[in-house]
């Protein structure tokens, strides 16, 4: 299937009722990362979004977010600050807390990955 539109690579996108549990509709995109095509076209669609944005890093929160996050960061030439769970890093983190409407979220990355010019 060619990637024409937005709708096209919906359609790429398998929904998955009732998982992990009942009331829940789970977006599988493993359907849409398996076509080369459709996975280019998504990330080059991001970049065209951004790219005169003078965007220097682009920061992922695991695990989607580094499927999609670290090829964005690569097309629009910025680097990339991968966020793990707390507990994940080896390294000195910098971590932070959000409250979002259903839960407590906290993500940290390496304190050396904040800064791009700290990796320079």
């Amino acid at each position: 299937m060619t990637v024409r539109s937005a709708d096209d690579l919906r359609a790429k996108i398998r929904e998955v009722p009732d998982f992990p549990k009942p009331g829940i509709l789970f977006y599988d995109i493993t359907t849409l990362l398996k076509d080369a095509e459709a996975f280019r076209d998504v990330v080059d669609r991001m970049a065209d979004q951004v790219k005169d944005a003078g965007i220097e890093l682009v920061v992922g929160m695991e695990s989607r977010g580094f499927i999609f996050s670290a090829p964005l960061a690569y097309k629009i030439g910025a680097g990339f600050v991968p966020v793990r769970k707390l507990g994940k890093l080896p390294a000195p983190r910098r971590s932070r807390s959000t409250a979002t409407r259903s839960r407590l979220v906290s993500g940290c990355s390496s304190s050396t990955t904040c800064s791009p010019r700290a990796a320079r």
